[in-house]
């Protein structure tokens, strides 16, 4: 991995409005490689549109989403929601079909596939419907489908949002240990514990950042 083939991504005077309601106004941010950046703040202060605008799934009204690369949206990053979509289909090959996308021979991807379920802990259900697991074993599921390709910036989106507190922190600790590989990280959560390893903690608060 190069982590400085996309990275850093820089928000520029970034605002997003939702009919009349502003929901970001005028967002300067810059997120660099290795970091581990959490976002507080209460519902609805813009948090979530915030992560969608910085992964590409929406264009900010004014502003610009800018990478290392230009202004396009970039294939080297990744991101897990606060409730993972699961295909109809068993663990290995929901990580499988990830691989698939990029082209991957069918051999190099059951390799990948399993590598990515052990280090997430999840290799004894790799046959399992994905649908059928815990909460927790679907958000890790979510993270070794993130990983599999090797982003240099993961986004997590309130992934511990629906967890209990012990499934939780073994997403916690999986997202510090992807950025000590020295991938950004930029993760929204209501938990301030989250806040302990973190380089850098910003508040969303009214759409502006404190």
């Amino acid at each position: 991995m190069n982590s400085t083939d996309i990275l850093p991504l820089r928000l520029e005077r970034v605002a997003f409005a939702a009919g009349t309601r502003m929901v970001l106004d005028a967002v300067d941010a810059t997120f660099s490689a290795g970091s581990r950046t959490v976002i507080l703040g209460p519902n609805g202060s813009g948090k979530s549109v915030l992560m969608r605008l910085c992964h590409g799934l929406i264009a900010p009204t004014s502003g610009r989403v800018r990478w290392n690369t230009g202004d396009a949206r970039p294939a080297a990053q990744a991101m897990v929601f606060q409730r993972p979509v699961m295909l109809r289909r068993s663990a290995r090959a929901n990580i499988d079909y990830a691989l698939s996308l990029r082209g991957i021979s069918p051999r190099e991807r059951r390799d990948r596939s399993d590598e990515a379920l052990a280090r997430v802990g999840l290799l004894g259900v790799a046959g399992s419907p994905a649908r059928v697991l815990s909460g927790g074993e679907q958000q890790r599921l979510a993270i070794a489908r993130a990983l599999v390709n090797d982003p240099e910036l993961v986004l997590a989106d309130e992934p511990t949002g629906n967890l209990d507190a012990e499934s939780g922190e073994v997403v916690l600790d999986l997202l510090r240990t992807i950025a000590d590989e020295g991938r950004a990280v930029l993760l929204v959560t209501h938990e301030r514990e989250a806040t302990r390893r973190a380089d850098r903690v910003l508040r969303l608060d009214g759409g502006r950042l404190a």
